[in-house]
């Protein structure tokens, strides 16, 4: 064995090790089990066969990671802490005719498995290259593995609306709905899918009418369904926000700030969500009462050193969720 490839082996026993002993330290950079950087921003978690499938944005170095240059990477781990790199599920185009060129705008990808059909669905925010933000559209990708390769089947608004921040949320009865940002951001669409969830079945309710949410996180605990979402400022963090509905078309209701706690790192609290933005919530295989919030910290000036915080969502003697900072912990102590 060469210096090199001992130095690269000896690295990524070390990252692997500190990954498996230290837990989830929201704030550090964090290491696949080959000691690179874990590159999947603003994404989704999803649990498939024993493993947790972990999808985000690839970022690239300086303001360039504003746009999408190689595609939406996936990683595999079957403990939450240790994650395995498996490509990238679904690449950007070479063709300049492609939606999803090299140059697109690719945000908060998510993806699902249909019970019924074996396939997985991908869903994200898509803007088309050299045209801001304007396009405001939702792009449908399909693959017969989780780790892809992903093929791009559509991009819409969904039911005519346009469609920014999103997440997709299957409740227990297999049905899928897609919460999205809308009407310049101003209000949340909550659209129900068709049985394949490749398309909308027309049923679309309009929440948070005026209330200028973004960044959608949806899970479903105590009989509720929950939604931790921020407001609308940029890439500036803001103060997140919690809302609570007995179906996913509401009526919902806002109860206030779910953070607690101070991020020492920057000295943010929970009015600025300790510097960071709601992405997903993931619900803790096996574990009915156990959650993690995702958050991101986005940093547009250089997105590849955007940085994550999931902390455990915690439940008072009243059923509400809230979080709660913690420096460092293990997803297998929930």
């Amino acid at each position: 064995m060469n210096i090199r490839t001992y130095t690269a082996a000896l690295f990524a026993v070390l990252a692997l090790s500190a990954s498996a002993e230290g837990g989830i330290r929201s704030w550090d950079l964090w290491r696949d089990t080959s000691g690179h950087v874990i590159n999947a921003h603003g994404g989704g978690v999803m649990h498939d066969g024993g493993e947790y499938w972990w999808y985000g944005e690839h970022k690239v170095y300086g303001e360039a990671g504003n746009a999408a240059w190689v595609g939406v990477h996936a990683y595999k781990s079957k403990n939450l802490v240790d994650w395995e790199d498996r490509g990238i599920a679904l690449k950007v185009s070479q063709d300049p005719a492609s939606e999803i060129v090299a140059g697109c705008i690719i945000e908060r990808p998510k993806v699902v498995r249909n019970a019924k059909t074996g396939n997985y669905v991908m869903f994200f925010h898509l803007e088309l290259k050299g045209k801001g933000y304007s396009a405001a559209k939702t792009g449908i990708a399909l693959a017969n593995r989780p780790e892809g390769p992903f093929v791009l089947v559509k991009t819409l608004r969904p039911n005519g609306a346009m469609s920014r921040d999103m997440t997709v949320f299957v409740d227990d009865d297999g049905k899928a709905y897609h919460f999205f940002s809308s009407e310049d951001n101003r209000t949340m669409h909550v659209d129900e899918l068709t049985d394949d969830y490749l398309d909308y079945t027309g049923k679309s309710t309009r929440i948070f009418e005026n209330d200028e949410t973004e960044a959608p996180a949806v899970f479903k605990h105590g009989g509720w369904y929950w939604l931790i979402g921020s407001g609308c400022s940029g890439w500036s963090p803001n103060t997140a926000r919690l809302y609570r509905a007995k179906s996913p078309s509401g009526p919902w209701e806002r109860l206030g700030n779910p953070c607690r706690g101070r991020n020492p790192n920057n000295g943010m609290g929970p009015e600025l969500t300790w510097g960071g933005q709601s992405t997903f919530v993931l619900p803790v295989a096996g574990k009915p009462d156990a959650f993690i919030a995702m958050f991101d910290i986005w940093r547009p000036h250089n997105q590849l050193d955007s940085r994550y915080v999931w902390m455990p969502i915690r439940f008072d003697d009243d059923g509400i969720p809230y979080c709660d900072w913690v420096p460092e912990w293990n997803p297998s102590e929930l």
